[in-house]
C-alpha cells in the first residue's frame, strides 16, 4: 500500500522551474532515500510533503501529491493537521530554548494534551525510541542546549515522534554530525522502519544504501531513476545514475 503518491509534479520558485514532471509512489512504513548533487531539487521535493514550501513567497505547484489518498494541496486541507502527521527533522539540530523534557512535550501541549501522566509517558517513549533516554533521564529539566550536537538531533527526532506522525521527513539529518552520532541516527532510522514512513534526503550514498528500502536519484530538477535501493546501487537502468554512483560526476 502506498503512503505518498506524487503525480506529474512541477514546482516553480517564481519563474525558476525547480522540479520537472515528477511522479513516484512511496510505500507505507518503508524508508525512501533521495540522492543527487547539491541543488538538484531533492530537498525542495521533500518539503512539498508537508507544504513547507508554502512559506516561501512566489512558489507554485502543479500536479498532485496525496497522502493516504488525500490531495494535500486541496482547499479543505488543514495545514497544521498535515504538519502534525508529517514530522520534519532538519539538517542542523534545532532544539527549542526549553528543557529536554519540554522540547519533547511541546507538540503534545500544542495539540491540547493536558494529562501530565500521559505527557510524561509519551516523552519517555519518544526519548527511548530516539535512543536518548538512558543519556538524559536524570537531566530532563536541564536545557536542551546542554546536549551535544548528536544528542540534540536525536532530541529533535524524539520531539517529532512524540506526536506519533505517520510520516517522518529528514533533510540530511546527519550531515552536521560526527561518525558515531551518524551511526546512531542511522540505527534509529532502521528502527523506525516498519512503524513509520521515512523519507530522507542525504548527500551520502553510503547512508542511502545502509538505511533505505528504495532510492530516488535526482538531477537538475528531474527524477532520473527510482527503484529498490539494491538495484539502484548495483544495476541502475540509467547511465546518469551509474555515473553519479560511481563518482564520475556530482
Amino acid at each position: 500500500m502506498n503512503k505518498i503518491e506524487a503525480k506529474n509534479v512541477d514546482f516553480y520558485y517564481g519563474s525558476f522551474h525547480a522540479l520537472k514532471h515528477i511522479s513516484l509512489d512511496i510505500p507505507q512504513n518503508e524508508v525512501v532515500a533521495f540522492i543527487g548533487p547539491s541543488g538538484c531539487g531533492k530537498s525542495t521535493f521533500l518539503r512539498l510533503f508537508n507544504r513547507m514550501n508554502d512559506l516561501i513567497p512566489g512558489t507554485r505547484l502543479t500536479g498532485q501529491i496525496s497522502i493516504d489518498g488525500t490531495d494535500i494541496y486541496g482547499r479543505s486541507v488543514d495545514v497544521d493537521l498535515l504538519r502534525r502527521d508529517v514530522g520534519m527533522v532538519f539538517q542542523r539540530p534545532n532544539p527549542f530554548p526549553k528543557s529536554i523534557f519540554e522540547n519533547v512535550a511541546y507538540g503534545l501541549r500544542v495539540n491540547g494534551v493536558k494529562d501530565r501522566a500521559f505527557i510524561a509517558q509519551r516523552v519517555e517513549e519518544a526519548l527511548k525510541g530516539a535512543a536518548l533516554w538512558d543519556e538524559v533521564k536524570d537531566k530532563l529539566k536541564e536545557s536542551a542546549y546542554a546536549l551535544s550536537g548528536g544528542q540534540q538531533q536525536r532530541l529533535c527526532i524524539a520531539r517529532a515522534m512524540a506526536v506519533e506522525p505517520s510520516v517522518l521527513l529528514m533533510d540530511e539529518p546527519a550531515s552536521a554530525l560526527d561518525p558515531i552520532s551518524t551511526a546512531k541516527i542511522e540505527e534509529l532510522i532502521c528502527d523506525l522502519s516498519g512503524r513509520t514512513t521515512v523519507v530522507i534526503v542525504t548527500h551520502s550514498m553510503q547512508q542511502a544504501a545502509r538505511v533505505s528500502n528504495k532510492t530516488a536519484f535526482f538531477y537538475l530538477g528531474e527524477m532520473v531513476e527510482y527503484g529498490e535501493t539494491k538495484k539502484i546501487f548495483t544495476n541502475p537502468d540509467q547511465e546518469a545514475t551509474q555515473n553519479y554512483i560511481t563518482g564520475r560526476f556530482g
